[in-house]
């Protein structure tokens, strides 16, 4: 767990190196955070880590690169129904090696269209799936879909309420 706990000092300390930081971290990350938060917490968490991180290293917030909103919630979704389904494992790592299905960054084109995923709304703030529903779990069952704070969307921007296009 040490190692766990200096993966989140650091990236929390937007220290984490750049060229460490791959898709099986952000499921580390999503996987620690669950088991320490509740839901919507996570999320927060996450939001605004990822972001302080991208800013912290230079990664510019373009179109096609930088924090995308949708692929985070949609993967905190993925990794709360796994954690419900088959519980913890003892570290971060532990979990990613027992959930090699987590590490396929294709694994979101089973719920989402490319078109949807890669829209400019979806990477601004979460839209739902067109292709099959993410799982629920206890953590995600109010039905809500993930908190947005005050009506802000992921940037923290007035944006209109979380909405479903199916």
């Amino acid at each position: 767990m040490s190692d766990d706990r200096a993966f989140i000092t650091q990236f929390e300390a937007q220290q984490w190196p750049l060229e460490r930081w791959h898709h099986r971290d952000h499921i580390r990350l999503a996987y620690l955070y669950l088991r320490a938060y509740p839901f919507d917490e996570a999320l927060r968490r996450i939001r605004h880590g990822i972001r302080a991180h991208n800013e912290a290293h230079g990664i510019p917030d373009l179109p096609t690169s930088g924090y995308h909103d949708t692929v985070t919630v949609a993967w905190l979704h993925l990794v709360a129904a796994m954690l419900e389904e088959y519980g913890p494992e003892d570290t971060g790592d532990e979990f990613c090696d027992a959930h090699p299905e987590l590490m396929n960054k294709k694994t979101l084109r089973l719920f989402y269209s490319r078109d949807r995923l890669m829209s400019a709304e979806a990477k601004r703030m979460f839209v739902t799936p067109n292709l099959a529903p993410l799982p629920a779990s206890r953590a995600t069952a109010s039905g809500r879909g993930p908190e947005m704070e005050k009506g802000e969307d992921a940037r923290g921007c007035a944006s209109p309420p979380i909405h479903d296009d199916s």
